[in-house]
This record gives C-alpha cells, structure tokens and sequence, in this order.
C-alpha cells in the first residue's frame, strides 16, 4: 500500500494566521486567493509531489469546478479533488461535467461530494430539505451519477427526490472519477457505505478514528461493497519540534478572544455530527487562553485541537518534526488510512515544508514510494540542507 498525500486550495485566500468561518461561515484571509495565487499553490502542490488538491464548496469560497477549469492547464500531473453539492445541480448535468473534466484533463478528477451539515447555508442556495432527507437524496443523486458513468443503457429513475426520464452520457469519464464522502451521523454512514470510493473523516485521536473505521467496514461488509479511508487535518511542520510548537504558540497567541467567543457560539448551532465532535476536541472553546501554552489543546501526541477554536470543518492538525509527523501519519495509517488531506497556514509555504521534509521521512518508512517522492524533485527553498541529512 502506497499512501496518499494530497493538499488543499483555500480559495476562499490565504493567511499567515488562523482564519475564522469556514462550514457555513463568511471565510477570507489577507492574501487574496486570485488565479495567480492559486496557479502557484498548484504548481507548488505538484513540485512537492502531492496527488492532488481538495477545492472547498460552500457560500465561504470561490466555485470549485470553475476554479479548477482555470487551474488544469497550469499543471502537468496534478489531481484536482473537486468538492460537488448534491441537489445544487441535477446529476444527469454532474455527471456529464466530470465526464468531460476527466476527459479534458487527462484523467485527472476526483470527486468530493458535500451533502452539507447546515440547512441555512443550504438554503441560501435555495435547497430547503432537512438534512437527513439531504442524505437520501444524496444516495439517489450518487446512484445516477454512477449508472450515467458506467452504463450506455438510459436511465429512468423516480426517487423520493430526484426524478430522471431517458437520461445517458454520450461519452463516459474514463477512469471513473473516485468519489470521497465524508459524515458522521448515521445517514451519512449508509451513504458512504453504498456508495463512495473512498471515506473521508477529519483529524480525531487514532482511537477515535479507528472506531469511525469500523463503524464504516460493519456497514460496506453488509453491502458487499469496500471503501478505502482518508483523513483530513491541517499540519504545522518544521526541522524541530519546539519549531514547530512555537509556531502553533504564534498562531495562537494572535487569535483574538472576541472572534474565538463568536466563532465558537456560531459552531455550537451546527446540525453536523462531525462539527460537534471537532468541539469536543477543545472543549466549545473552554481550552483557549489568550496567550496561552499552545500544547494545553494537545489531544494526542502532536495533534492540536487550536485550529478548531475559529474554523469551521476540519480544526485538528498535526504539530511537530518532519520526523514526528511522518510517525503520526504512519500510525493513522496502520489504522487503514490511504489518503491524507493536509493544509497549512500559508498554504504555499507550508507545503514545501511537507514536501521538502514530511514525504521523504515517510518515503523512508516506506509508506510512500520513492520514486513518487522524487517524481518532482524540490528547489529546497526552505531546507538547503536536505541532500545532506540524507533525506533526498
């Protein structure tokens, strides 16, 4: 098994700090996330030799699909794990788009789909089910998405939501596109379980995550069906841990109390599962202090739950070494994780500190393949000394 590392495009901008909202929220940083920027954070995901790249959906952030539509001819290789909506758009027209998105790219598209874990924001985009009744649907938009790409026979299909007469593709992605699912409620577990590639959860304690695996193999061994299993954190890496620590001790010390109160009263309102148990990491917020020890929010070895206490979504990352990161990665992955979605703060740098110095500790565990991690090889613009410390 070769794990995968992929990135992420923050197209809502980007920041030397941490950025309230995300999941619903209104989400901007100080670096403006236009065409030019993103064109580097791709070229830059690429260099550093990540699959690909996960681009958010949500009123929070630019349109993936048209943002990636820019991005695939400033890239050679890289993947793009675009975020869909359900119900935003008919399937038979979500179909037809990834069609011809792979096609276009080469083979180049993953699929991350987003049932969404909050009825306001659904309904700005004038979708007014409730969020099971979301998830139904989803499995029924899932259905015919997955007949339209692997069938030439028409499909009639008269769901509880979505209804299709005579619908058909008149040319088929190829490969199929992965679809990535996440959610923690138990709607959202059938749907995994009937229809995803790959199940996605964000950065818990391993024990935790490994009780979410289960829970998704019990439900696909029912279905006669398997997924592989991704994971979502953020990642602050450097050549040492008190590097890294310190770093997490800047970025919380210039969280101001007021926007963490806000933002942790707007998250206590989500309706998703997954949001609340990122809560508990931290305790609603009650574990911030202004100036305080960034490892107090240390929840298991060098995972912090401190992004969490203004972000929406995913609020853990990984803190340490390029060493120590790679042994938690590695321990997540002997719980059977295959695929490691990361982000940093800011993106572009962040993501050299991983290539640069994360991938090779991995290659070297032999989680990632050496010849993947030198497929791209890297300017070392923040590690001069690399060759040296034999990790090239």
């Amino acid at each position: 098994m070769s794990l995968r590392l992929h990135w992420f495009l923050p197209t809502y901008g980007d920041s030397r700090n941490l950025m309230a909202g995300g999941h619903g929220a209104a989400m901007s940083g100080d670096r403006p996330a236009d065409l030019r920027y993103l064109r580097q954070l791709a070229g830059a995901a690429e260099i550093n030799g990540f699959d690909s790249v996960l681009t958010p959906t949500g009123l929070w952030c630019e349109d993936a699909w048209l943002s990636v539509a820019m991005l695939v001819e400033s890239t050679e290789t890289l993947k793009f794990l675009v975020a869909l909506r359900p119900g935003l758009t008919s399937p038979t027209l979500a179909a037809q788009m990834a069609a011809t998105l792979q096609r276009q790219s080469g083979g180049r598209l993953l699929l991350n789909v987003v049932t969404g874990g909050e009825s306001a924001e659904q309904r700005a985009f004038g979708d007014f089910l409730s969020k099971d009744a979301r998830y139904e649907r989803s499995g029924e938009f899932l259905h015919i998405v997955r007949h339209l790409w692997t069938s030439d026979e028409p499909l009639t299909f008269n769901g509880k939501h979505i209804r299709v007469e005579g619908a058909a593709l008149s040319r088929r992605p190829d490969p199929l596109p992965p679809v990535f699912f996440g959610g923690s409620s138990p709607a959202a577990g059938t749907v995994a379980a009937g229809h995803a590639d790959t199940y996605l959860t964000w950065g818990e304690p391993p024990a935790a995550v490994a009780q979410k695996l289960d829970w998704i193999r019990d439900l696909t061994a029912a279905t006669g069906r398997a997924v592989d299993f991704g994971i979502r954190f953020h990642v602050i890496a450097r050549e040492t841990s008190e590097a890294a620590w310190a770093e997490a001790d800047r970025l919380l010390s210039a969280l101001d109390p007021g926007v963490v109160a806000d933002a942790q009263a707007a998250l206590a309102r989500s309706e998703s599962v997954g949001q609340q148990r990122m809560r508990e990491l931290h305790g609603g917020g009650s574990g911030f202090v202004a100036g305080g020890d960034a490892r107090a929010l240390e929840i298991h070895p060098n995972v912090w739950s401190g992004v969490g206490l203004v972000r929406g979504g995913a609020g853990t990352a990984i803190v340490g070494s390029y060493e120590e990161i790679a042994e938690r990665i590695a321990e997540y992955a002997d719980l059977g994780i295959e695929h490691v979605i990361l982000s940093g703060y800011p993106h572009l740098e962040e993501a050299y500190h991983v290539g640069e110095g994360v991938r090779p500790a991995l290659a070297r565990r032999g989680l990632i393949d050496s010849g993947i991690a030198t497929a791209h090889p890297v300017q070392g613009a923040f590690l001069p000394t690399l060759e040296r410390a034999g990790a090239s």
